[in-house]
């Protein structure tokens, strides 16, 4: 339909103009002189619809070329330079068909400067069709001999409104045109903008598990490696007897954890990270994080408060936000590194506070500003989970603080499940250290 309407709007006007030319001379030739040709030029009716023609066929791409040609028309017949049309009249409706041209195919502007046109246009009509002087009663009217002014009196308002009428029925029925074929370019244009939607839910779904992958990579593998190199620097200065061939190896198990970490952190700095990865460790989980990181890492962790049951999404983000400290405690360290955890819930939501000593390699490479990616996906995912963390070097410790609120009340009653699922028990007095699977024993005051 719509590729149909696009043919129709080209070829209209010069189909519309020699479909108009050549019905009319069939229709008049019984009235035309006998002479050769198929348009006697003496014949009155004849440069009218050569004139009406051209309009025509100029309407669709020279709408105001179109409206001057009828103007020019009329103006020659008051002058009396081009003959009058009598009984022939019902050419001038060739203007209105270029009316409905013009209103098909315009701009909003044209249009309005058409509908006046046009207005004068059947005004001008209404005259020279009524005026003893032109068009002498039109042919179905009786001659008037009480003057123009009593023959406008008499029929003038008829004729006028007559011919209104067929230019706004012209009118509506190319403005109905335009509108169904505007109807079709927004049916197409949402179906484009469909397809494009489509096309890039596909592409967010594939960027999500792209950054899903990239994080869990970095979360896994970067703790993975970094335990291995620590293991196989612990075994290597643990036994100084060793074998040559056992140092070699336990140096090149050693060597390649470092390298691939540092490989696999390059690959993952250059996939963009959106926030949506969906780990499945909880808070229980971080009682066995800490016991399998004892053997590499110093781990002091208290708590005070009373513990509240977070959401799962919370849970998450407080687990990887404790093993990043964690790995990067070993990772910049070393091994044997002191580290100091501590779980707060007293305030309106857990504050986790982490401190570890920085090696002296640590803090040149921090002054000199280079920022990895552990930092920012740890904000990423406190701020995901609608709190903030901050992390920074505090002289000889590096200082992580994180903050998640509780939101809506939970029910406090969970807090003897969490702290049999965790190995955790707390009071709200005085901050306790935490030793999973052997129960709690207070923190030395000067610890």
């Amino acid at each position: 339909m719509q590729s149909l309407l696009s043919n129709a709007r080209r070829w209209a006007a010069p189909t519309a103009a020699a479909v108009f030319f050549i019905a009319w001379c069939v229709a008049e030739v019984s009235r035309m002189p006998p002479m050769v040709g198929i348009l006697p030029m003496f014949w009155n009716g004849a440069a009218p619809l050569l004139v009406l023609t051209a309009a025509i066929g100029v309407s669709v791409r020279w709408p105001l070329l179109s409206l001057s040609l009828t103007a020019l028309l009329l103006a020659g017949q008051l002058l009396k330079i081009i003959p009058p049309l009598y009984t022939n009249w019902a050419i001038y409706l060739g203007a209105f068909l270029s009316l409905a041209l013009i209103a098909w195919t315009s701009t909003r502007r044209i249009r309005i400067i058409a509908i006046a046109a046009n207005t004068a246009f059947a005004a001008v009509m209404t005259f020279l069709m009524l005026s003893w002087r032109y068009g002498y009663g039109v042919g179905w009217l009786p001659p008037l001999y009480l003057g123009d002014r009593a023959a406008l009196a008499t029929f003038g308002p008829q004729l006028f409104f007559m011919l209104l009428l067929i230019a706004a029925g012209c009118f509506a029925v190319g403005l109905l045109l335009a509108l169904a074929q505007e109807r079709g370019r927004l049916f197409r244009a949402r179906e484009l903008a469909q397809s494009t939607l489509n096309d890039r839910e596909i592409e967010l779904v594939v960027e999500q598990e792209r950054t899903r992958i990239s994080r869990d990579l970095h979360d896994v593998l970067a703790h993975s490696l970094a335990v291995i190199a620590a293991q196989a620097d612990g075994a290597r200065y643990s036994v100084k007897d060793q074998p040559e061939p056992v140092l070699k190896a336990l140096e090149a198990i050693s060597s390649s954890a470092r390298s691939a970490l540092v490989d696999a952190q390059r690959v993952i700095e250059g996939v963009d990270d959106d926030g949506m990865g969906a780990p499945q460790p909880q808070m229980e989980d971080i009682a066995a994080l800490i016991e399998g990181m004892r053997s590499s890492l110093d781990i002091q962790e208290g708590a005070s408060g009373e513990p509240v049951r977070l959401s799962s999404g919370q849970q998450v983000a407080v687990f990887r936000i404790v093993q990043e400290c964690l790995t990067n405690a070993l990772r910049h360290g070393g091994r044997g590194t002191p580290v100091r955890l501590h779980f707060d819930w007293s305030g309106p939501g857990l504050t986790l506070h982490s401190s570890s000593v920085r090696h002296p390699e640590t803090q040149q490479s921090t002054a000199t500003g280079r920022t990895g990616r552990g930092i920012p996906g740890m904000r990423e995912r406190a701020s995901l989970a609608g709190g903030w963390l901050t992390a920074g070097p505090d002289g000889e410790h590096f200082r992580v603080t994180l903050f998640l609120p509780y939101g809506t009340t939970e029910s406090r009653t969970a807090v003897a499940a969490l702290a049999e699922e965790t190995g955790v028990r707390a009071e709200c007095d005085e901050p306790r250290e935490l030793v999973p699977n052997s129960g709690v024993r207070e923190e030395s005051k000067d610890a």
